[in-house]
């Protein structure tokens, strides 16, 4: 089918035809020859930065003010030169001091007619802690008073007998003898008295003969109670266990290749398990045999308790000084955070703190050597650096959306 066109019809389709080919050219002669891209919010926050120390940064710099880092918890020191201690840690546990808990035993046979110390009480030196009637101390009293009036009877003849003497009345030899019997029978009262001594009772009894007192031997905790009103009980038998907890032991299994390092005398850093308590002691034993089972040695560290907070059973951990060394450049522990796989320290510079890679040293637990990446003299976010991480991290994840 054939189409005429008129001469205005064939002008205005040659005109659309000529624009549509110079709009094509100028589009492909731009994107040959126009200037190169921006680069992106992503390579920005991801390109090579140096600081103002010249540090190599894992990301862009986090901009705070001091006002703000304040807020924010940071405390800032400087990194320096000091000494590490290297340390040997040892698995334990508290228990009693051996030589400050004593096992209460009556001494004498008798019948319970009182008891006046409770499961857990606290109580003093001689304290009574229960009363006790028994025949024998009854007899040993009646030995001392008989003692007594013996010789109260033999000092009254000799000083009679040497009167007589002295006035030429009575013979040389009645004198003598009247000062032997007197000599006997102070013998005789002293050793009435060490029996009662020996048995932790004494002669000037207040009541009855036969009430027997037993009294705490140093000031404790009463751990044990094996006591009851009305009970008979034994000279030997356990009816008390008394611990003065004032100090402990933390005992500790040291392997063989670590009796090296802990010997008597050393220092020690004893850590709570259950709880954040830390205390220092000395190492005061150390066993010279290793035990068939574990192969390992005991050792025990001295601590004083004075507020009761070690007790007795609870797992510890230890820490022995093994050694000390000079750091050319260490830091707190706790300033070195990881960012991207990699410890970093924070350091202050003029417009906040740049996360910087470093290389790490020994480390005691509270310091750290910096081998690489931060020279001594560098200021640093030596407390708040995990919320200076955290507050990188916000910024990396606004860069990449």
């Amino acid at each position: 089918m054939n189409i005429k066109l008129n001469k205005k019809q064939t002008i205005a389709i040659a005109s659309i035809a000529v624009i549509g080919i110079v709009l094509a050219g100028l589009i492909l002669g731009t994107g040959k020859s126009g200037a190169p891209a921006a680069p992106t919010a992503k390579a920005e926050a991801h390109a090579e930065k140096k600081d103002e120390h010249g540090h190599e940064a894992v990301e862009g710099k986090l901009e705070l003010t001091a006002a703000q880092a304040k807020a924010a918890g940071v405390v800032i020191a400087t990194a320096a030169p000091g000494r590490i201690k290297t340390t040997v840690a040892l698995p334990g546990e508290i228990r009693f001091n051996e030589d400050r808990t004593a096992h209460v035993v009556p001494r004498l046979a008798g019948v319970v007619e009182a008891v006046q110390a409770d499961l857990g009480q606290l109580v003093k030196k001689g304290q009574v802690l229960a009363v006790i009637a028994s025949t024998d101390l009854s007899e040993q009293r009646s030995e001392l008073l008989s003692a007594q009036r013996r010789l109260s009877l033999a000092r009254s003849t000799y000083e009679r007998e040497e009167k007589l003497w002295r006035e030429k009345i009575s013979a040389e030899q009645d004198y003598l003898q009247a000062q032997q019997a007197w000599r006997e029978a102070e013998i005789a009262v002293q050793n009435a008295q060490q029996k009662l001594s020996a048995l932790g009772a004494t002669g000037a009894a207040k009541g009855p003969l036969n009430r027997y007192e037993i009294r705490a031997p140093f000031d404790g905790m009463v751990l044990e109670k094996h006591i009851a009103l009305g009970e008979a009980v034994k000279e030997d038998a356990n009816i008390f266990v008394i611990s003065d907890l004032s100090t402990v032991w933390a005992e500790i299994a040291v392997p063989a290749k670590d009796l090296a390092t802990v010997r008597v005398g050393g220092k020690a850093e004893v850590n709570a398990s259950a709880f954040d308590a830390s205390a220092k002691g000395t190492i005061t034993y150390v066993g010279a045999l290793l035990g068939e089972q574990t192969r390992t040695a005991k050792a025990r560290i001295s601590l004083a308790n004075p507020d009761m907070a070690w007790r007795p059973g609870l797992f510890v951990s230890v820490e022995v000084v093994s050694g000390e060394a000079d750091a050319p450049v260490m830091v707190q522990t706790q300033a070195i955070q990881t960012v991207e796989d990699k410890p970093v320290v924070f350091v202050q510079v003029k417009e906040g703190f740049q996360a910087t890679p470093v290389v790490l040293g020994r480390s005691d637990g509270k310091w750290t050597e910096i081998r690489q990446g931060v020279p001594a003299g560098t200021p640093y976010a030596a407390q708040g650096s995990f919320v200076l991480k955290s507050e990188l991290g916000k910024d990396a994840a606004g860069h990449e959306h």
